[in-house]
């Protein structure tokens, strides 16, 4: 069954930021825009290159209203320490979600539960708490953060312009279309 269309289910976690454990629950995600991109483990391999690169994303995402949050099964002690001892991890400042009672992974179908890990999931979620797009990747497949910024935008535009989609390779400014019985094999 598919998460498009569906409000995140409640979950209360403790999280690593900027050198401070705190809390965060569903609400969170409510009254802007939200990424959350969950990945296997800390400590591994392709997970701190996008993550990095997550953070490379962070100052854009943050322009277009968007708050980040990576999650994985691991503590949020873990987070602090993996924040401490990795230069790319070091760099960075959005929320780090811990999630080892795996709650959170169940809530978005990534966790891999003969593994007790997430897959590489990554979700974008509107101001009402609604996930509006998502992509899961197989392990050894990392993602590039750069193609969050178009993909929100158009789902931006689409909230705010009822009646208009988005269609391939859309980029801001271009145009839009209009479903209609008069567009029906006309594409």
């Amino acid at each position: 069954m598919s998460l498009i269309g569906k409000e995140v289910q409640p979950f209360k976690a403790t999280a690593y930021k900027n050198g401070e454990f705190i809390e965060v629950t569903e609400e969170n995600f409510k009254g802007q825009w939200s990424v959350v991109c969950f990945y296997p483990a800390d400590f591994t391999f392709v997970c701190p290159t996008e993550l990095e690169d997550l953070q490379t994303q962070y100052p854009a995402l943050k322009e277009l209203g968007v708050e980040v949050y990576s999650v994985s099964t691991d503590s949020h002690f873990t987070h602090k320490a993996w924040h401490d001892t990795s230069e790319a991890i070091g760099k960075i400042t959005y929320t780090m979600i811990g999630d080892p009672s795996h709650q959170i992974s169940r809530n978005f179908d990534v966790l891999i539960e003969e593994e007790g890990l997430a897959d590489r999931g990554t979700f974008i979620i509107d101001p009402d708490g609604v996930i509006q797009a998502l992509e899961i990747n197989a392990d050894g497949i990392g993602r590039d953060a750069s193609t969050l910024i178009n993909k929100i935008k158009a789902a931006q535009y689409v909230r705010n312009n009822p009646g208009e989609v988005c269609p391939a390779k859309w980029q801001e400014g271009s145009e839009t279309l209009k479903p209609s019985l008069d567009l029906v094999g006309k594409i």
